[in-house]
């Protein structure tokens, strides 16, 4: 007699007259017991200790249905153990460890009741099912934060030795333009209000300088509107260049503008030496500048009276400049945009003493001879010397334009020679008592 599993077997008639079967499975074949504890299900055997078939540690119910559907179960032992479920201590503890050397990789295999765990060594990290190096955070951080600290350090340096220039640079060009001397002065001197700005404080007041600060622009500088802190409004000109002389003497030229107090003449409120180029701060008038009034586009008439009070008062600020100042003073750029109109269209004369600021280089006299072309003396054109005469001639200039309401020269290649000047077409008028056309008409 053959006991077999039923599946695994096919009969057949030679088995029983020779042995094919032998040499086919040499004599052996898989065995399946199919049995179950019957009648109960698992939780009803639970309920009788005494019967209940799972007697070992880490066993396991199983509920089961025979072929005849008859309820039963079966026992096993819990994962991680192997064994007999049905007698006492009959499930013991599976060492995966033992039995699998490789099942930690590279790691550490520590066996536990029912259970393993993989470690890994120092510096590593069971990441995947595998150790992988640990990256080194301590070592990496610090080693950052080290770097980090250097490179803040070396900012920092750098900044301090670029402020330490910059700080001598300032002094060096203080020292240039006069400041000891001007500063020593101002000390001696009781009552003066001409203060030494600091660039800073500039740059603040006219943010940064701006262009939506920028009044007006010429061959001698850029004037910017700012202001001071406080809110006083003031006009910073900031100069193109001054040659090594004019540095020099700029110390002594500031303390004598700043002695300058006339109602009629802008005031020289301070200055700033502490720049390649001195910057003038003055006081701010609103109301823009006599080029604007006589040539804007307006279309307004100026009455006579207003004509012959700005005449008035821009003659007496020249006649005190020249006459009156502790020292004479030659303005050097007189023209009607030098000549600013307060709310009620005073005057008051711009930019006086300018001279010591005249530029040097050939291309930015040019700029500045263009800029203020038909105010020039012809005798300073040909001698570069300027006397109060030329001052004297610019200042006729300016009264032809407030009579005549023409610009000072005419750039058009099809005017004829004797219009391309404002002067030379007044003298040209006078000698063919042609005076009446050019003169402007004004308001009563």
């Amino acid at each position: 007699m053959v006991l077999m599993e039923e599946a695994a077997f096919n009969f057949r008639t030679s088995y029983v007259k020779s042995t094919v079967f032998y040499d086919a499975y040499n004599g052996i074949l898989p065995l399946v017991l199919n049995w179950q504890a019957r009648p109960w299900t698992c939780d009803v055997a639970q309920k009788n200790m005494s019967s209940y078939a799972c007697v070992s540690n880490h066993s396991v119910c199983v509920n089961v249905t025979s072929t005849t559907d008859e309820p039963g179960y079966r026992c096993k032992c819990s994962d991680g153990y192997e064994g007999n479920p049905y007698i006492t201590d009959g499930c013991q503890d599976i060492d995966e460890c033992l039995k699998n050397s490789t099942l930690c990789g590279y790691g550490i295999c520590e066996n536990m009741a029912g259970n393993y765990t993989c470690s890994c060594p120092r510096g590593k990290d069971w990441t995947n099912g595998i150790c992988q190096s640990r990256f080194p955070v301590i070592p990496v951080v610090g080693t950052t934060g080290g770097l980090v600290v250097l490179v803040i350090a070396l900012a920092c340096a750098c900044m301090i030795q670029e402020r330490r220039k910059l700080q001598k640079m300032k002094r060096d060009y203080f020292r240039q333009h006069g400041g000891l001397i001007l500063f020593d002065e101002m000390r001696s001197k009781q009552g003066i209000t001409f203060k030494i700005f600091m660039e800073e404080e500039l740059k603040q007041a006219t943010n940064r300088f701006s262009e939506q600060q920028v009044l007006g622009q010429g061959g001698y500088g850029t004037v910017y509107k700012g202001i001071l802190e406080g809110g006083v409004e003031v006009a910073v000109k900031r100069c193109k260049t001054a040659n090594e002389q004019q540095k020099k003497e700029f110390g002594k030229e500031m303390l004598i503008l700043s002695e300058v107090n006339h109602k009629n003449i802008v005031k020289l409120l301070g200055c700033c030496l502490e720049v390649e180029v001195p910057m003038l701060v003055y006081e701010f008038v609103p109301n823009g500048t006599l080029f604007q009034l006589i040539h804007g586009n307006h279309g307004l008439r100026i009455s006579l009276a207003t004509r012959l009070g700005i005449a008035h008062e821009s003659a007496d600020a020249l006649s005190y400049l020249h006459s009156s100042a502790s020292t004479p003073i030659l303005h050097g750029d007189i023209k009607s945009s030098n000549i600013l109109l307060d709310r009620d269209n005073k005057a008051k004369v711009a930019d006086f003493g300018a001279s010591i600021l005249a530029p040097t280089d050939k291309s930015q006299f040019i700029t500045l001879v263009h800029g203020t072309c038909g105010y020039l003396d012809p005798e300073y054109m040909q001698t570069n010397l300027l006397t109060d005469k030329n001052d004297v001639y610019s200042f006729g200039v300016v009264l032809l334009e407030l009579l005549t309401a023409k610009l000072p020269f005419n750039f058009d290649p099809d005017v004829p020679a004797h219009e391309k000047s404002l002067s030379m077409m007044f003298t040209y008028a006078m000698k063919e008592n042609k005076l009446d056309q050019i003169l402007d008409a004004a308001e009563p």
